[in-house]
């Protein structure tokens, strides 16, 4: 089993009176309330519920890779916030702009701030991608092309600044001045530009609209290719704050081993690396010899007693080798529910119904059960210490007439100032 000892931060709270002089043996119930590391999923499910329906035509296609208005969603809600404490919308270009200048920026805004007020974090997916490109911009000159991707990327997040303050930068760079796909506006000024000035004006533009953004890089393609591209972009002076690595494992689970290599090289560039797209299926695996993902198409996908049981196999044993690597500081699971999946596959970890699948319950024992504290009653030490066994996260220390929240990253004393006499 993999060795998961570095998450957990042996915290130490002093437990002190009025005066400062350590109160040994001084009880306290110590209850963790929140993971530092993101456990994330999509939010594109939620749009309509909580955004309102769109009113621009084609802005559907922000749901485009998964999403679609749940039958019970409140369900859905409380299902999502009881296990993920990080979530991704969609800000696919041809569906927030689908029309030149009009955006459809308050629908995201309004579910951004639910989001936010729940104390989720939240990232914004992407800024810059060749796929999903508005069908206007293929009118424009590259030079035209440039200076609206420019505005698109300084306006969204200079909007979305205090709300979204973590995005995807640019998407799949690696392929971008090769797709062949689709015809489209931003790969033909990729191939004028190359990949390392893509990636230089997706960060620098958002860093200018939002200097206290974070920015990551995010791909698909984990080849030699993608680690050249990220040398070349730090050698360039471009200001990468996390990579993202995706693992859309349609076509079978990867295998620790395989996910743990995966993890060491792209670790070895010395940046946080986020986890940003995984899936594993509770259906049929989608044959090996398909190329691109989007070319399988089946009338039906269904999940099954026996693809449930090993996605939930498989879900604990990715999850286990993924936060046994330190620099990985967040994992995004791609899709929470089969209704409206992306490609119709059984990916999410709950049925079309809403009901919760063996991977659900899997991952909430580890998130919820063997990597959470609950409550718990402690006893300080000759020195006041009270010892915060747990992942690093936020923790509430209640002692006497005293309580606290905590934040608890590593074993620096934290104190909290207790009156003995209060009541």
């Amino acid at each position: 089993m993999p060795d998961l000892s570095q998450r957990r931060v042996g915290g130490r709270v002093r437990l002190v009176d009025p005066s400062g002089r350590p109160l040994a043996g001084a009880r306290a119930r110590v209850e963790q309330t929140a993971h530092a590391f993101g456990f994330g999923n999509i939010g594109f499910d939620f749009l309509e519920w909580i955004g309102g329906a769109p009113d621009l035509e084609g802005a559907r296609e922000l749901e485009h890779f998964g999403g679609a208005l749940s039958p019970d969603p409140e369900r859905l809600a409380a299902d999502y916030l009881d296990l993920f404490n990080a979530v991704t919308l969609p800000f696919y270009w041809r569906g927030y702009e689908p029309q030149r200048g009009q955006t459809d920026e308050v629908r995201l805004k309004r579910t951004a701030e639910w989001f936010a007020a729940r104390d989720v974090q939240i990232k914004g997916h992407p800024l810059v991608w060749h796929t999903l490109t508005p069908s206007w911009l293929l009118d424009l000159s590259d030079t035209e092309v440039e200076d609206v991707l420019r505005d698109r990327v300084r306006t969204t997040v200079a909007n979305f600044a205090g709300v979204i303050d973590l995005w995807d930068a640019i998407n799949e760079a690696v392929i971008l001045p090769v797709f062949t796909a689709e015809e489209n506006a931003v790969t033909r000024l990729a191939q004028s530009k190359g990949r390392v000035e893509m990636v230089k004006l997706a960060f620098e533009s958002a860093r200018e609209a939002n200097p206290d953004a974070r920015l990551v890089l995010n791909d698909f393609d984990l080849s030699a290719d993608y680690e050249r591209l990220i040398a070349d972009c730090l050698d360039a002076g471009i200001q990468i704050d996390a990579l993202g690595v995706q693992t859309h494992m349609h076509q079978g689970f990867r295998g620790e081993e395989q996910i743990a290599q995966i993890l060491e090289r792209f670790a070895a560039f010395g940046l946080p690396l986020q986890m940003t797209e995984t899936t594993l299926l509770s259906g049929d695996i989608m044959p090996p010899e398909i190329v691109d993902l989007n070319d399988y198409i089946v009338d039906e996908w269904p999940s099954t007693p026996e693809g449930e049981a090993r996605q939930a196999d498989e879900i604990v044993r990715h999850y286990r080798t993924v936060l046994a690597n330190p620099a990985v500081e967040s994992l995004t699971y791609w899709g929470i529910t089969d209704h409206g999946s992306w490609l119709g596959a059984p990916a999410g970890i709950l049925r079309a119904d809403g009901s919760r699948k063996p991977a659900y319950d899997a991952l909430h024992a580890l998130i919820r059960g063997e990597w959470w504290m609950g409550s718990t009653d402690l006893t300080a030490d000759a020195d006041g210490i009270v010892a915060v066994d747990g992942f690093a996260g936020r923790y509430r220390v209640d002692s006497g007439a005293a309580s606290a929240v905590v934040e608890v990253s590593d074993s620096t004393p934290i104190e909290i100032v207790v009156d003995p006499d209060a009541r």
